[in-house]
């Protein structure tokens, strides 16, 4: 993949639930429905997606801000730490 450079990191991993396909982000930065993120980890995980879903406390919402913990349905697994950036 291209160099993260020009790429604004919004957040990081701090779990994955595997059976559901979810990863909890830890935002730095605002997030939309209609984002496009790409998260980055380990040697073999780079993948770019667009923003479908996405919850706090089991609550659809549309947009998180800075601080907020959410509930992210991801296409590819993510392990703690992994880091996200939106294109």
């Amino acid at each position: 993949m291209i160099e993260i450079e020009t790429e604004k990191l919004i957040g990081t991993v701090s779990h994955y639930y595997s059976k559901i396909g979810v990863a909890v982000l830890e935002l730095v930065d605002t997030l939309r429905l209609g984002d496009s993120i790409r998260i980055v980890g380990g040697i073999d995980t780079d993948f770019i997606q667009t923003v479908e879903s996405m919850e706090i406390e089991h609550e659809k919402i549309e947009e998180a801000k800075t601080g907020d913990s959410i509930g992210l349905k991801v296409n590819h697994r993510a392990r703690k730490g992994y880091r996200v950036y939106k294109e």
